[in-house]
């Protein structure tokens, strides 16, 4: 890499919006009044950027509640903010991590909660023990399957380290009552604002074929270089990486791990992957990109 890849990277936009999104976009406005509330599932790392923007006036005045997930790998200090916030707002929030099952024991009586409204008109229906039925909706990669089989024992909804696997709405019975909708992982037509876009390939909301894999390393790396470069540096075993580019850095990480190609060039892509899927897995430590003082 050089300054003309440099130049090159700060031109670099993601835009992505498979036919598919606009079909489930459909999806959810016409399921919204088979269900008495939403879960929408965000990550804990980005909540603000990993919420879908035309969620609020598709969903309007439904009962939701809001789960922070994957709150395992972000900063804990952080994530208590984030739950203020929206709970100011008027949600019903809980940090969880869905793949160990981490704070899903406050589900049942959260949803009590924000339905109760719906409970005691059920009860003067005379239809007490009305399943309550929930939509869980959130972006790719987000943790929406990962929190339907953790809710239910036998409940099967698809899971995969990436985006776009969920294709269809599918019902499951997750007991105590409750029974959930899964939709398809939806993202808007277009990121306006390009440090949302690079936050979601951070993350992997964003298909990793449709990005530039360096690149996005490089970005990812001065983000945190600017914010938590102790991190970078306790991680990869570097130091004095103040003021270096992104591919500065990746090229240190790449002859740190010994990422050699033929003639002794860094392997700079394989660095990228690393960097991406450690980031990812929270051995950088646990790191949130976004605060709500930034709102």
């Amino acid at each position: 890499m050089n300054n003309q890849d440099t130049r090159f990277a700060n031109q670099y936009t993601i835009q992505w919006f498979p036919g598919h999104m606009a079909k489930t976009r459909r999806l959810i406005k016409e399921s919204l009044n088979l269900v008495d509330g939403v879960v929408e599932i965000v990550d804990a790392r980005i909540p603000v950027s990993s919420r879908n923007p035309e969620l609020d006036s598709i969903i309007k005045k439904k009962p939701r509640i809001i789960l922070l997930n994957k709150c395992d790998v972000a900063d804990s200090q952080a994530t208590s903010m984030w739950l203020k916030y929206f709970r100011d707002k008027g949600f019903y929030a809980a940090a969880v991590d869905c793949r160990t099952g981490k704070g899903l024991n406050s589900f049942d009586s959260l949803v009590k909660q924000a339905l109760k409204s719906v409970i005691e008109r059920n009860d003067a229906k005379g239809m007490s023990g009305k399943p309550l039925r929930l939509m869980v909706v959130g972006i790719p990669n987000t943790g929406k399957s990962s929190f339907i089989n953790r809710m239910g024992k036998n409940a099967k909804a698809k899971v995969a380290d990436k985006a776009g696997v969920t294709r269809q709405n599918q019902w499951f019975v997750v007991g105590n009552g409750i029974e959930l909708l899964d939709t398809p992982g939806v993202l808007w037509p277009k990121f306006d604002d390009p440090e949302v876009g690079d936050k979601l390939a951070f993350i992997g909301s964003v298909k990793d074929e449709v990005t530039d894999k360096e690149t996005l390393a490089c970005r990812l790396l001065e983000s945190l270089a600017a914010t938590r470069p102790q991190a970078i540096e306790d991680r990869y075993k570097i130091s004095g990486i103040s003021g270096l580019q992104g591919w500065e850095i990746l090229e240190m990480i790449g002859k740190k791990r010994g990422f050699l190609i033929k003639g002794g060039e860094i392997d700079y892509e394989r660095a990228a992957v690393i960097v991406a899927d450690e980031f990812r897995g929270g051995k950088l430590g646990r790191i949130t990109l976004e605060l709500p003082i930034d709102e």
